[in-house]
């Protein structure tokens, strides 16, 4: 028998066999649309079986990780390139949204298959707003009729409360308002929302989100004004909407003449002088047909006698 003590044996170079599920699974959103295309392709126009496809396709593969690739697809009917542009080497479906017929039955036909798949899994919420906001961005990137679509599902999602009217500032981007396009879009939403909802509840949603003052800034600034916006949006039949924006402009200058009277009389100047001063006219209501002076001077009355009593 040898004397030596036997070596232990070393770790080194040895190589160790990875569980398969300590391993990263691999980024591939190609297979995953290819699998989406396939099921959506054999459901066709069957909307039923589309919400029926993507329930059961849940349990398979992972929403969580492709929501951004699932939902490109159910409304391009594949994934989007920045700018909204399809790739041509990519699988796509001519059973979207984008492909539909463009009239409001249908789209609420599609907003209910929306509805569900988010119902069913809940964690699709936030990517389904992020993907909305994202859509809006690229409107130059769609056809009329591709925008006509988004934003008559748009107006039934916010609706719905799918979606919050915050999606709304996308439409606030320089581009899509210097050419047009984000007020033509805002047609189109609005009148499905107001067909699905009363104007007093979607005042309540935009004020949620502080739109309720920032609907002028879907124009040019050198178009935005009170009366630009009413008759625009009133020649479109939103009549309901032009009110609306006028009622807040209106508050919105009363309250700028309070702050500013309860200024002048802070500092002890004559009623008369209040009346006459330059930032008093400015902030008085614009908007055609309203009585600017009597309201204005009864609105200076109330809060010099407001500050009197002090």
């Amino acid at each position: 028998m040898s004397n030596q003590k036997q070596q232990k044996p070393t770790l080194t170079g040895q190589r160790f066999k990875t569980r398969k599920r300590d391993e990263k699974e691999r980024f591939d959103p190609t297979q995953f649309q290819e699998s989406i295309v396939q099921g959506l392709n054999q459901s066709g126009s069957d909307l039923e079986a589309v919400a029926k496809f993507l329930d059961a396709t849940g349990g398979k593969l992972d929403y969580r990780r492709y929501a951004e690739t699932l939902f490109d697809i159910l409304v391009a009917g594949g994934m989007l390139a920045p700018g909204g542009t399809l790739s041509d080497d990519m699988t796509r479906t001519e059973f979207c949204l984008f492909t539909a017929q463009e009239d409001l039955e249908t789209m609420q036909a599609y907003a209910q298959v929306f509805n569900k798949l988010i119902r069913r899994y809940k964690y699709l919420e936030k990517g389904f707003e992020e993907e909305i906001k994202k859509l809006l961005l690229f409107l130059k990137g769609f056809t009329e009729s591709e925008r006509n679509k988004l934003a008559m599902l748009t107006g039934i999602l916010l609706a719905n409360g799918n979606i919050s009217a915050s999606i709304l500032n996308s439409l606030y981007n320089e581009n899509l308002v210097k050419e047009g396009v984000s007020a033509a879009f805002a047609v189109n939403l609005f009148k499905s929302w107001i067909n699905e909802k009363d104007i007093n509840v979607i005042a309540g949603s935009l004020r949620k989100v502080g739109m309720d003052n920032r609907l002028m800034e879907l124009f040019p600034a050198n178009k935005r004004s009170c009366e630009h916006f009413s008759k625009y949006f009133t020649d479109a039949g939103l009549k309901e909407l032009s009110d609306f924006a006028r009622n807040q402009e209106s508050i919105g200058a009363r309250k700028e003449l309070q702050k500013e009277v309860q200024e002048q009389m802070s500092r002890g100047d004559p009623q008369k002088e209040v009346r006459g001063h330059p930032e008093v006219v400015h902030r008085r209501p614009r908007c055609q047909g309203e009585e600017r002076v009597p309201r204005a001077d009864e609105e200076i009355r109330r809060v010099a006698e407001k500050c009197r009593g002090r």
